[in-house]
């Protein structure tokens, strides 16, 4: 695919409006249609009927939670070049895996899954938490001239809805306005050029998921309807309705017309996380992320194709450590550890982790003195510079790094107590066995979900790949 052209001088704000242009270009383009190639395209055996996504927004250091090294406490005056990790190193469900201090849940069920410590993300030159989370998301670096369409859209349009009133993609926690980079955070949680049926219902509160599936108190439900032909007849009438397609206009109604069907559905109560059980509500209770892990398995029992649950990201906050590392991580284990833990069991009592993919996930890792990898030119962007560590709030890992980050698989058909891949034992700690690029992972999460990585489109008259120009391969070794 041809791109946007890319200075790395290129302001920020030059950056998102470009990609914002190229988002209106999709939402005028018209219908996405199979390209010719599509039908020699072979789908692979699903494993998986679902998928969730559990996403670290902020860049988590694998060091210090899924992939730990040598580790040693803080004390002033200490060289920072000697941290590695600021967390000791525990034990877990595999006898051969080990796991940073504070996931001693998710320790404990590390053996129903694998972990793939050779994640490895490119140097675009200039490392903006946007940007490689464009690039996770959708498998394209951007900006591209096409509004790319992220991975839950793209089951959402192959393989459909697994329940026909359920929402296929459902994004949790990622709030669109106020927390920096907005706008393409509001790309890479799009369907671009698949439109807006295919789109995510977006849940920014898990809590408040259930008014997100009510009528506005007082309407009944024929005034709701009403709304909708009106709505309808508007879009249909606009002087501006040519500023859509006839497809991307016919795909917004088409996603009111599925809100329409939720409203009156039994399904509906799965957003209520008031209806679970005291005892149950109160091990996902840690938060908004912990919230929707267990809204995200609610919505899977009753039907979702793909939820995602984010951290969320936002500048200098949560996994986005520039300063306060060791304490931040302190807070986020708490946070993450229990629930995700909780999911995972609460899947596997039910019968449902088998065929649900569930992926811990982050856009890049950190390392205490490498912004980028080995040879980047990437400025560094770390609060702290010095070469000593002289408060605590230095004691922590607080560069981008992208040469080496973790990734953790549970369910839906892959090995159970694996590991896979490894990074040097000392900086830097790059993937020195088996590295899995984007490419290669969504071509693995496509596989397990029985997508092939070279399913196509045409739009604009150029073919547009699951997986760069189709030749994402699948790591056919994390597989059972």
């Amino acid at each position: 695919m041809n791109t946007l052209p890319l200075d790395p001088q290129n302001t920020r704000r030059d950056f998102l409006k470009k990609l914002s242009a190229a988002s209106v270009a999709a939402l005028m383009s018209r219908q996405p249609r199979a390209f010719g190639a599509v039908e020699a395209v072979i789908h692979p055996k699903a494993t998986a009927d679902s998928c969730i996504l559990l996403w670290m927004g902020g860049g988590m250091a694998a060091p210090d939670n899924f992939d730990p090294k040598r580790y040693l406490p803080y004390e002033k005056g200490r060289p920072m070049k000697d941290i590695l990790s600021t967390f000791p190193a525990i034990d877990t469900a595999v006898d051969s895996i080990k796991i940073a201090q504070g996931l001693e849940n998710i320790a404990s069920v590390l053996d129903r899954g694998t972990l793939v410590r050779s994640h490895v993300q490119p140097d675009l030159g200039s490392i903006l938490h946007s940007r490689h989370q464009y690039h996770w998301h959708t498998g394209y670096v951007p900006p591209q001239t096409v509004a790319c369409p992220h991975i839950g859209a793209w089951m959402s349009k192959v393989l459909g809805p697994r329940n026909p009133v359920m929402p296929a993609f459902i994004n949790i926690g990622q709030r669109i306005e106020g927390i920096g980079e907005s706008e393409e955070i509001k790309a890479f949680t799009t369907a671009g050029f698949f439109g807006t049926e295919f789109g995510p219902m977006n849940l920014p509160f898990p809590e408040e998921a259930a008014q997100s599936v009510r009528p506005p108190a007082g309407m009944e439900p024929g005034r709701f309807e009403n709304r909708y032909k009106l709505y309808r007849k508007l879009v249909d009438q606009s002087p501006n309705r040519d500023f859509l397609s006839d497809y991307q206009r016919e795909s917004m109604l088409r996603s009111f017309e599925n809100a329409q069907r939720l409203l009156g559905s039994k399904e509906k109560d799965a957003f209520d996380l008031t209806l679970e059980p005291k005892e149950s509500f109160q091990k996902y209770d840690t938060g908004h992320f912990g919230r929707g892990c267990l809204l995200a398995r609610r919505l899977v029992e009753n039907g979702a194709r793909f939820v995602e649950v984010t951290t969320e990201y936002v500048p200098f906050l949560h996994w986005d450590t520039h300063g306060n590392g060791h304490e931040t991580l302190e807070r986020m284990h708490k946070e993450i550890d229990l629930p995700i833990a909780t999911l995972i069991r609460d899947l596997e009592q039910r019968g449902l982790l088998d065929r649900t993919l569930v992926i811990i996930a982050t856009e890049f890792s950190r390392d205490a003195m490498v912004e980028g990898t080995v040879g980047s030119s990437a400025g560094d962007q770390a609060a702290h510079k010095g070469d000593t560590m002289e408060d605590p709030k230095h004691y922590g890992l607080h560069r981008h790094f992208t040469g080496g980050s973790s990734i953790a698989l549970f369910g839906g058909g892959v090995k159970k107590g694996f590991l896979y891949g490894k990074t040097a034992p000392e900086r830097p700690c790059v993937a020195v066995e088996n590295p899995v690029s984007v490419t290669d992972l969504h071509a693995t999460i496509f596989h397990a979900m029985g997508i092939s990585p070279k399913t196509v489109f045409d739009i604009e008259s150029r073919p547009f790949y699951a997986t760069v120009d189709g030749k994402g391969e699948p790591v056919r070794a994390l597989f059972s």
